[in-house]
């Protein structure tokens, strides 16, 4: 009786325990970069982030069976909040290239998009290097649009880079730019407001370099973290085979380019 006693006394500890360790669980912390980056990250009237990557992280952590919080985070600085554990994963639209694999890891693609350089509204569609000397183009910090301007460009053209994807299509919008490099569907959302359909046009997409712009969109992750690596891969691969990344596309017209994974 003695021993009944103390192996149940035992067992409700280590339910308590169990209790416990679920309670203190924190949270998956996602990343996002703390600026508007329609269609894919926004906030809304009310301040809620919204858009496509959002929709889909939240499908992300519902199949993963995760609790996860989102935690904006300045982009120049979204890698060094994941390697100093602020945050978990990078879920910002980060290519995945060979130089950033470097510093963290990433899982599997989860969208790929075309390049493109946008203009004022002239009809005059040439990109090449030689057309763009003596032009101003605009870029984001610390992006592989801004590697790839320099690598193209910056030779015979005057490269100028911005803290926000914003600041550089308002300034093209204001003429204080001649062209602007970025995803080509985040441009393209630019060029529907009606400030991007007054002001400019979509001139071309840049010529494809993946060494440089890398092989598609994943979720930034630290090196150690193999085991997230691996739940955060086998929810991508379930979501795709049940449809899921076209369900949210769907909500989505202007991402008519985006290329997602698809069932096998």
């Amino acid at each position: 009786m003695k021993f009944t006693r103390r192996y149940a006394m035992a067992a409700a500890a280590a339910v308590m325990l169990g209790f416990a360790a679920n309670a203190q669980a924190e949270p998956i912390k996602f990343g996002v970069a703390a600026e508007p980056y329609p269609p894919f990250t926004s906030k809304d009237a009310s301040g809620t982030w919204v858009g496509w990557e959002i929709d889909l992280m939240n499908a992300l952590c519902k199949q993963m069976n995760e609790d996860c919080q989102l935690v904006e985070v300045a982009w120049d600085g979204i890698i060094p909040s994941l390697t100093s554990k602020q945050i978990d994963v990078i879920w910002s639209s980060m290519s995945i290239t060979d130089e950033r694999k470097k510093t963290i890891d990433f899982s599997d693609m989860y969208y790929d998009t075309a390049t493109a350089i946008i203009g004022p509204k002239n009809g005059d569609l040439d990109i090449s290097p030689e057309h763009l000397k003596g032009k101003t183009i605009g870029v984001q910090v610390s992006t592989t649009h801004a590697n790839y301007v320099d690598k193209y460009f910056g030779a015979g053209s005057t490269v100028k880079t911005y803290q926000t994807q914003d600041e550089a299509n308002q300034d093209l919008a204001a003429g204080r730019l001649d062209y602007v490099q970025a995803d080509a569907m985040a441009l393209d959302a630019f060029l529907k407001t009606e400030q991007g359909m007054a002001c400019c046009e979509k001139k071309a997409d840049v010529p494809p370099d993946t060494t440089i712009l890398g092989m598609g969109v994943g979720a930034g992750l630290r090196k150690e973290d193999t085991a997230l690596k691996e739940k955060i891969n086998a929810a991508i691969k379930a979501l795709a085979a049940a449809g899921e990344f076209d369900k949210i596309t769907a909500n989505y017209p202007e991402l008519t380019a985006i290329v997602v994974p698809k069932a096998n």
